[in-house]
């Protein structure tokens, strides 16, 4: 088979511009760039009909995210059977377990690549969901991977999640990290005029968290370590969290209960379209996150538009920055190692890698395209094998 005749069906869970998730947007960028890998592209998550018609046909919405879990596991069935006799495609590629499930009877012997960005089960488990939900979540999971051709991880970190927890051979697997599109985050503007545009202060320190606000994201200990910062008379820094959750009302009790009032501010959700503005006015951002951290799309993100970014060593985190600075790299988790860091980066203690260093770094070794490709090379040694 050419390279250029590979056809693929991708499995995603939302489309991006409908729903705001770290999965879609991965998923989101990596359908707009395979095609120029070599890849065409069909694809299905839960999604208005809206879906179909922005993307030519593309990429179709089964239903909506908000209807019953069984109806929506039988239109995902429905939609999936109608690709499947529609477009025959060489390979199935799944990003979300749950939605490729209901299809597994389906063209068995067409060749599968799943990738796993987490474990779904376990993330459940920490932020929160019922013993019952988990194992099942686990069952759902193994299902779908049993019959996987191949697997692509997002991180040394995940591919071990992966055989320890699923049993997955580790042959099967193929580290591609998520992809970003670097250019639409390098915006022409200063970091002075970011800040002027967003109201922000030009003469502090401007730290910027971008996270879903749920318990593993370690956002408390970030709140705490500026409050740290404070009490040692450290550098006045600013910290901006941007991102929605459950935790709202707990961490703006946290930022009132520390007296953080002027310092720390909850945006809550920020549009796309004004977040590369955001890490562009920030001083550097902060991936505090305690557990279950595959890749942190954020953190390329910031990359991407010239902002050094600290990172937790947990998951894969440490992998993306570690080829840029292990300086980037915080000793352990917790307010204590964050407000050192930060101190320490602040202060110029820490040689930070400037703009130019950072946006280079992203694109080489993040940039869609160069992800599009090495993930089309692992469609193509599936295709190769065939079907389990």
């Amino acid at each position: 088979m050419s390279q250029s005749a590979i056809k693929s069906l991708q499995i995603g869970m939302h489309w991006f511009p409908e729903r705001e998730g770290g999965l879609d947007r991965m998923y989101y960028s990596l359908v707009n760039a395979l095609p120029g890998a070599g890849v065409s592209v069909r694809g299905m998550v839960a999604g208005s009909p809206r879906v179909e018609h922005d993307t030519d046909g593309a990429i179709r919405g089964f239903g909506s995210a908000a209807l019953a879990l069984p109806l929506r596991l039988m239109a995902a069935r429905k939609a999936f059977a109608h690709a499947i006799n529609v477009e025959r495609p060489d390979v199935i590629s799944s990003h979300f377990a749950l939605y490729t499930w209901p299809g597994l009877d389906v063209a068995r012997d067409i060749a599968r690549v799943s990738h796993f960005q987490g474990p779904w089960a376990d993330e459940s488990g920490v932020e929160g969901a019922a013993t019952l939900g988990q194992r099942a979540k686990h069952w759902l999971e193994r299902s779908v991977y049993a019959r996987s051709t191949r697997f692509i991880v997002l991180s040394e970190a995940f591919g071990q999640i992966l055989t320890s927890r699923y049993g997955v051979a580790p042959e099967r697997v193929r580290v591609v990290p998520g992809c970003v599109d670097v250019a639409r985050f390098d915006i022409d503007i200063s970091r002075s005029r970011a800040r002027a545009r967003l109201q922000l202060p030009q003469d502090r320190p401007i730290v910027v968290a971008v996270r879903r606000l749920v318990r593993r994201m370690g956002l408390e200990d970030l709140i705490d370590a500026i409050a740290r910062i404070k009490a040692q008379r450290g550098p006045d820094a600013m910290l901006l969290i941007a991102g929605k959750g459950r935790l709202s009302g707990e961490l703006q009790a946290r930022i009132d209960e520390h007296g953080l009032g002027n310092d720390v501010k909850l945006l809550g959700f920020v549009p796309d379209d004004r977040l590369a503005e955001l890490y562009r006015a920030a001083t550097i951002s902060v991936v505090p996150t305690v557990a279950l951290e595959g890749f942190g799309l954020i953190t390329v993100e910031s990359l991407a538009a010239g902002t050094p970014v600290l990172v937790t060593p947990v998951g894969g985190l440490p992998e993306v920055v570690a080829g840029l600075s292990s300086d980037l790299i915080l000793r352990s988790t917790g307010a204590e190692a964050i407000a050192e860091g930060l101190t320490d980066a602040l202060s110029g203690k820490l040689k930070l890698p400037d703009a130019r260093r950072c946006r280079d770094f992203a694109m080489a070794n993040f940039d869609n395209s160069v992800i599009a490709r090495r993930v089309a090379e692992v469609y193509r040694e599936a295709v190769k094998e065939g079907p389990l």
